[in-house]
């Protein structure tokens, strides 16, 4: 399956985009979405391991299963002061 990856802040930045097509096989989870980015996107392999993934427009935890459909968004740690 090809889902689509929206990216915030800094992921956006080294992706140099706001978004990406990731093939994944079917029910791949996040934590092997974060794998495929690091391998596809080796600027992003750093970030992904401090960044939240939003699926569906709430936090998910890296064992949850993703499906075709799912809105599915980096969000990285948030700095400054």
């Amino acid at each position: 399956m090809t889902v689509r990856v929206f990216l915030f802040a800094r992921a956006r930045d080294l992706a140099n985009g706001e978004s990406v097509a990731v093939d994944l096989p079917m029910d791949a989870t996040v934590a092997q979405l974060r794998s495929r980015l690091a391998i596809e996107i080796p600027a992003l392999a750093s970030l992904l391991t401090s960044s939240a993934i939003a699926v569906n427009r709430e936090f998910a935890d890296d064992s949850l299963a993703l499906q075709q459909n799912d809105e599915i968004a980096i969000i990285p740690p948030v700095s400054g002061g």
